[in-house]
Protein backbone atom coordinates (compact mmCIF):
# COMPACT_ATOMS: atom_id res chain seq x y z
CA UNK A 1 0.00 0.00 0.00
CA UNK A 2 3.01 2.31 -0.07
CA UNK A 3 2.59 5.09 2.53
CA UNK A 4 0.88 4.18 5.76
CA UNK A 5 -2.90 4.21 5.28
CA UNK A 6 -5.12 5.83 7.88
CA UNK A 7 -8.52 4.44 8.86
CA UNK A 8 -10.76 6.66 10.96
CA UNK A 9 -12.89 4.63 13.35
CA UNK A 10 -16.02 6.38 14.68
CA UNK A 11 -16.89 5.28 18.21
CA UNK A 12 -19.15 6.18 21.10
CA UNK A 13 -17.36 7.63 24.13
CA UNK A 14 -18.41 5.00 26.68
CA UNK A 15 -15.74 2.79 28.26
CA UNK A 16 -17.23 -0.28 26.60
CA UNK A 17 -17.43 1.29 23.12
CA UNK A 18 -13.82 2.46 23.44
CA UNK A 19 -12.69 -0.98 24.62
CA UNK A 20 -14.43 -2.67 21.67
CA UNK A 21 -13.07 -0.13 19.17
CA UNK A 22 -9.55 -0.42 20.60
CA UNK A 23 -9.75 -4.22 20.36
CA UNK A 24 -10.67 -3.95 16.64
CA UNK A 25 -7.98 -1.29 16.06
CA UNK A 26 -5.31 -3.62 17.53
CA UNK A 27 -6.47 -6.60 15.44
CA UNK A 28 -6.43 -4.58 12.20
CA UNK A 29 -2.97 -3.15 12.92
CA UNK A 30 -1.58 -6.64 13.65
CA UNK A 31 -2.81 -7.96 10.27
CA UNK A 32 -1.98 -4.76 8.37
CA UNK A 33 1.18 -3.14 9.79
CA UNK A 34 0.96 -0.34 7.20
CA UNK A 35 -2.53 0.68 8.35
CA UNK A 36 -3.00 3.12 11.24
CA UNK A 37 -6.42 3.24 12.88
CA UNK A 38 -7.43 6.52 14.57
CA UNK A 39 -10.35 6.55 17.02
CA UNK A 40 -12.86 9.40 16.55
CA UNK A 41 -15.21 9.88 19.52
CA UNK A 42 -18.81 10.75 18.62
CA UNK A 43 -21.82 11.40 20.91
CA UNK A 44 -25.08 9.65 19.98
CA UNK A 45 -28.64 10.45 20.95
CA UNK A 46 -28.83 7.32 23.09
CA UNK A 47 -25.82 8.54 25.09
CA UNK A 48 -27.43 11.92 25.78
CA UNK A 49 -30.89 10.78 26.92
CA UNK A 50 -30.23 9.05 30.22
CA UNK A 51 -33.30 9.88 32.31
CA UNK A 52 -35.85 7.98 30.20
CA UNK A 53 -36.19 4.18 29.78
CA UNK A 54 -34.88 3.14 26.35
CA UNK A 55 -38.25 1.76 25.24
CA UNK A 56 -39.86 5.17 25.82
CA UNK A 57 -37.24 7.09 23.81
CA UNK A 58 -38.32 5.22 20.67
CA UNK A 59 -36.67 5.17 17.29
CA UNK A 60 -34.28 2.60 15.96
CA UNK A 61 -30.55 3.17 15.90
CA UNK A 62 -30.37 5.34 19.01
CA UNK A 63 -26.69 4.50 19.47
CA UNK A 64 -25.60 4.44 15.84
CA UNK A 65 -27.23 7.22 13.78
CA UNK A 66 -24.71 10.01 14.45
CA UNK A 67 -21.82 7.64 13.76
CA UNK A 68 -23.45 6.46 10.52
CA UNK A 69 -23.89 10.11 9.46
CA UNK A 70 -20.15 10.66 10.05
CA UNK A 71 -19.27 7.67 7.81
CA UNK A 72 -21.64 8.87 5.08
CA UNK A 73 -20.13 12.40 5.25
CA UNK A 74 -16.62 10.95 5.01
CA UNK A 75 -15.59 12.09 8.53
CA UNK A 76 -15.10 8.45 9.55
CA UNK A 77 -14.36 5.28 7.55
CA UNK A 78 -15.59 2.51 9.84
CA UNK A 79 -17.53 2.01 13.05
CA UNK A 80 -17.56 -0.81 15.60
CA UNK A 81 -21.02 -1.43 17.03
CA UNK A 82 -22.43 -3.79 19.61
CA UNK A 83 -24.50 -5.68 17.07
CA UNK A 84 -27.56 -5.68 19.33
CA UNK A 85 -27.71 -1.85 18.91
CA UNK A 86 -27.77 -2.02 15.09
CA UNK A 87 -31.22 -1.83 13.42
CA UNK A 88 -32.08 -4.47 10.82
CA UNK A 89 -32.29 -1.77 8.11
CA UNK A 90 -29.21 0.33 7.37
CA UNK A 91 -28.83 3.66 5.54
CA UNK A 92 -28.26 3.50 1.77
CA UNK A 93 -24.55 3.11 0.99
CA UNK A 94 -23.53 1.50 4.30
CA UNK A 95 -23.21 -2.14 5.28
CA UNK A 96 -22.47 -4.23 8.36
CA UNK A 97 -21.03 -7.43 6.91
CA UNK A 98 -17.85 -7.91 8.94
CA UNK A 99 -18.27 -9.75 12.24
CA UNK A 100 -15.27 -10.56 14.46
CA UNK A 101 -15.45 -13.66 16.69
CA UNK A 102 -18.38 -13.42 19.10
CA UNK A 103 -17.94 -13.07 22.87
CA UNK A 104 -20.22 -14.94 25.29
CA UNK A 105 -23.81 -14.07 24.23
CA UNK A 106 -25.39 -14.79 27.62
CA UNK A 107 -26.86 -12.41 30.19
CA UNK A 108 -25.23 -12.13 33.59
CA UNK A 109 -26.69 -11.55 37.05
CA UNK A 110 -24.63 -9.29 39.28
CA UNK A 111 -26.03 -9.33 42.79
CA UNK A 112 -24.91 -7.44 45.88
CA UNK A 113 -25.01 -10.42 48.20
CA UNK A 114 -23.73 -12.99 45.72
CA UNK A 115 -27.17 -14.57 45.32
CA UNK A 116 -28.19 -16.27 42.08
CA UNK A 117 -31.48 -15.38 40.37
CA UNK A 118 -33.31 -18.34 41.91
CA UNK A 119 -31.92 -17.48 45.39
CA UNK A 120 -33.04 -13.84 45.52
CA UNK A 121 -35.72 -13.30 48.18
CA UNK A 122 -39.31 -12.44 47.24
CA UNK A 123 -39.68 -8.76 46.42
CA UNK A 124 -35.96 -8.27 45.74
CA UNK A 125 -35.35 -5.30 43.45
CA UNK A 126 -33.67 -6.18 40.16
CA UNK A 127 -32.52 -3.54 37.68
CA UNK A 128 -32.68 -3.66 33.88
CA UNK A 129 -33.70 -1.27 31.11
CA UNK A 130 -34.47 -4.08 28.66
CA UNK A 131 -38.07 -5.10 27.94
CA UNK A 132 -36.68 -8.44 26.71
CA UNK A 133 -35.12 -9.12 30.11
CA UNK A 134 -38.19 -7.81 31.96
CA UNK A 135 -40.58 -10.12 30.10
CA UNK A 136 -38.43 -13.20 30.73
CA UNK A 137 -37.84 -12.26 34.38
CA UNK A 138 -41.59 -11.93 34.93
CA UNK A 139 -42.03 -15.40 33.45
CA UNK A 140 -39.48 -17.01 35.82
CA UNK A 141 -39.66 -14.79 38.94
CA UNK A 142 -42.95 -12.84 38.95
CA UNK A 143 -42.39 -12.13 42.66
CA UNK A 144 -39.38 -9.84 42.03
CA UNK A 145 -39.63 -6.07 41.74
CA UNK A 146 -38.22 -5.05 38.35
CA UNK A 147 -36.96 -1.47 38.19
CA UNK A 148 -35.62 0.55 35.26
CA UNK A 149 -31.84 0.90 35.10
CA UNK A 150 -30.06 3.23 32.66
CA UNK A 151 -26.54 4.57 32.26
CA UNK A 152 -23.25 3.09 31.13
CA UNK A 153 -21.80 -0.03 32.70
CA UNK A 154 -19.90 1.77 35.46
CA UNK A 155 -22.98 3.79 36.40
CA UNK A 156 -25.15 0.68 36.58
CA UNK A 157 -22.66 -1.16 38.78
CA UNK A 158 -22.33 1.90 41.04
CA UNK A 159 -26.13 2.04 41.49
CA UNK A 160 -26.06 -1.62 42.51
CA UNK A 161 -23.17 -1.08 44.94
CA UNK A 162 -24.97 1.95 46.44
CA UNK A 163 -27.87 -0.28 47.41
CA UNK A 164 -30.42 1.00 44.88
CA UNK A 165 -30.87 -2.58 43.61
CA UNK A 166 -30.41 -6.07 45.04
CA UNK A 167 -29.26 -7.35 41.64
CA UNK A 168 -28.89 -6.15 38.08
CA UNK A 169 -28.70 -7.95 34.74
CA UNK A 170 -26.09 -7.04 32.15
CA UNK A 171 -24.64 -8.65 29.02
CA UNK A 172 -21.74 -10.90 30.01
CA UNK A 173 -19.78 -9.80 26.91
CA UNK A 174 -19.53 -6.18 28.03
CA UNK A 175 -18.21 -7.15 31.46
CA UNK A 176 -15.66 -9.52 29.89
CA UNK A 177 -14.47 -6.91 27.37
CA UNK A 178 -13.89 -4.44 30.21
CA UNK A 179 -12.04 -7.02 32.30
CA UNK A 180 -14.80 -7.03 34.93
CA UNK A 181 -15.98 -10.62 34.70
CA UNK A 182 -15.16 -11.11 38.39
CA UNK A 183 -18.34 -9.08 39.06
CA UNK A 184 -20.52 -11.79 37.50
CA UNK A 185 -22.54 -13.73 40.09
CA UNK A 186 -24.26 -16.03 37.59
CA UNK A 187 -24.38 -16.59 33.83
CA UNK A 188 -28.00 -17.18 32.83
CA UNK A 189 -28.80 -20.21 30.72
CA UNK A 190 -30.48 -19.12 27.45
CA UNK A 191 -33.38 -21.40 28.45
CA UNK A 192 -34.07 -18.94 31.27
CA UNK A 193 -32.96 -15.72 29.57
CA UNK A 194 -32.68 -15.78 25.78
CA UNK A 195 -30.22 -13.05 24.74
CA UNK A 196 -30.83 -10.08 22.47
CA UNK A 197 -30.29 -10.54 18.74
CA UNK A 198 -26.56 -10.25 18.12
CA UNK A 199 -25.66 -10.00 21.82
CA UNK A 200 -21.95 -10.53 22.39
CA UNK A 201 -21.17 -9.90 18.72
CA UNK A 202 -19.61 -6.84 17.13
CA UNK A 203 -20.61 -5.56 13.70
CA UNK A 204 -18.28 -3.35 11.69
CA UNK A 205 -19.97 -0.77 9.49
CA UNK A 206 -18.38 0.84 6.45
CA UNK A 207 -19.23 2.37 3.07
CA UNK A 208 -20.22 -0.35 0.59
CA UNK A 209 -18.11 1.18 -2.17
CA UNK A 210 -14.88 1.09 -0.12
CA UNK A 211 -13.37 -2.11 -1.50
CA UNK A 212 -9.96 -1.48 0.07
CA UNK A 213 -11.55 -1.05 3.52
CA UNK A 214 -13.56 -4.22 2.97
CA UNK A 215 -10.34 -6.11 2.17
CA UNK A 216 -8.62 -4.79 5.31
CA UNK A 217 -11.60 -5.69 7.52
CA UNK A 218 -12.01 -9.18 6.04
CA UNK A 219 -8.89 -10.27 7.95
CA UNK A 220 -10.79 -10.05 11.28
CA UNK A 221 -14.05 -11.60 9.99
CA UNK A 222 -15.25 -14.82 11.69
CA UNK A 223 -17.44 -17.07 9.52
CA UNK A 224 -19.25 -18.97 12.29
CA UNK A 225 -20.22 -15.73 14.05
CA UNK A 226 -21.45 -14.31 10.73
CA UNK A 227 -23.68 -17.33 10.05
CA UNK A 228 -25.28 -17.16 13.51
CA UNK A 229 -25.89 -13.41 13.61
CA UNK A 230 -27.30 -13.39 10.06
CA UNK A 231 -29.94 -15.91 11.16
CA UNK A 232 -30.75 -13.85 14.28
CA UNK A 233 -30.96 -10.57 12.35
CA UNK A 234 -33.25 -12.14 9.73
CA UNK A 235 -35.56 -13.14 12.60
CA UNK A 236 -35.38 -9.55 13.90
CA UNK A 237 -36.15 -8.12 10.46
CA UNK A 238 -39.18 -10.41 10.03
CA UNK A 239 -40.61 -9.12 13.31
CA UNK A 240 -39.62 -5.50 12.54
CA UNK A 241 -37.88 -5.41 15.90
CA UNK A 242 -36.26 -2.50 17.66
CA UNK A 243 -35.61 -1.78 21.34
CA UNK A 244 -39.30 -1.19 21.93
CA UNK A 245 -40.57 -4.66 22.67
CA UNK A 246 -39.44 -7.97 24.17
CA UNK A 247 -37.66 -9.86 21.41
CA UNK A 248 -34.77 -12.31 21.62
CA UNK A 249 -32.94 -14.85 19.49
CA UNK A 250 -29.86 -17.02 19.66
CA UNK A 251 -28.43 -19.08 16.82
CA UNK A 252 -25.72 -21.70 17.36
CA UNK A 253 -23.77 -23.78 14.88
CA UNK A 254 -23.22 -27.36 15.98
CA UNK A 255 -21.42 -29.45 13.37
CA UNK A 256 -23.33 -29.11 10.10
CA UNK A 257 -26.55 -27.95 11.76
CA UNK A 258 -27.62 -24.39 12.55
CA UNK A 259 -30.01 -24.08 15.49
CA UNK A 260 -31.98 -20.94 16.26
CA UNK A 261 -34.33 -20.15 19.11
CA UNK A 262 -36.50 -17.04 19.10
CA UNK A 263 -38.74 -15.27 21.59
CA UNK A 264 -41.40 -12.58 21.34
CA UNK A 265 -43.37 -11.29 24.30
CA UNK A 266 -45.84 -8.57 25.11
CA UNK A 267 -44.83 -5.56 27.21
CA UNK A 268 -46.55 -6.88 30.34
CA UNK A 269 -44.63 -10.15 30.14
CA UNK A 270 -47.91 -12.08 30.37
CA UNK A 271 -47.53 -13.63 26.91
CA UNK A 272 -44.19 -15.07 25.80
CA UNK A 273 -43.85 -17.10 22.59
CA UNK A 274 -40.67 -19.19 22.31
CA UNK A 275 -39.95 -21.39 19.32
CA UNK A 276 -36.94 -22.98 17.67
CA UNK A 277 -35.86 -24.36 14.32
CA UNK A 278 -32.86 -26.04 12.79
CA UNK A 279 -31.46 -25.99 9.29
CA UNK A 280 -28.28 -25.85 7.24
CA UNK A 281 -25.68 -23.12 7.79
CA UNK A 282 -25.59 -22.17 4.08
CA UNK A 283 -28.95 -20.34 4.33
CA UNK A 284 -28.96 -18.57 7.72
CA UNK A 285 -31.28 -15.75 6.62
CA UNK A 286 -33.84 -18.25 5.35
CA UNK A 287 -33.80 -20.05 8.71
CA UNK A 288 -34.21 -16.84 10.74
CA UNK A 289 -37.02 -15.59 8.50
CA UNK A 290 -38.83 -18.95 8.70
CA UNK A 291 -38.66 -18.89 12.50
CA UNK A 292 -40.02 -15.34 12.48
CA UNK A 293 -42.95 -16.47 10.34
CA UNK A 294 -43.68 -19.33 12.76
CA UNK A 295 -43.68 -16.96 15.74
CA UNK A 296 -46.01 -14.55 13.93
CA UNK A 297 -48.39 -17.40 13.10
CA UNK A 298 -48.32 -18.63 16.72
CA UNK A 299 -49.70 -15.36 18.09
CA UNK A 300 -46.87 -12.95 17.36
CA UNK A 301 -49.00 -10.92 14.95
CA UNK A 302 -51.45 -10.15 17.77
CA UNK A 303 -48.61 -9.13 20.09
CA UNK A 304 -47.19 -6.74 17.47
CA UNK A 305 -50.65 -5.24 16.80
CA UNK A 306 -51.07 -4.65 20.54
CA UNK A 307 -47.61 -3.05 20.82
CA UNK A 308 -47.81 -0.85 17.74
CA UNK A 309 -51.37 0.10 18.56
CA UNK A 310 -50.26 1.28 22.02
CA UNK A 311 -47.24 3.30 20.81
Amino acid sequence: MGTRKKLRLGTRKSALALAQSSWVKERIEVYWPDVKVDLRKISTRGDKILNVPLAKVGGKGLFVKEIEDAILRGDADIAVHSLKDVPSELPEGLEVTIFPRREDPRDAVISRDGLKLEELPRGAKIGTSSLRRMAQLKATRPDLEIASLRGNLDTRLRKLDNGQYDAIILAAAGLRRLGMEQRITQLLDPKVMLPAVGQGALGIEFRSKDTEVRQILSSIHHDETAICVKAERAFLAKLEGGCQFPLAALAQLKGDTLYIEGMLGNEAGTVVIRMDREGTPDRPEFLGTALGEEVLAAGGTEILKEIYGAN
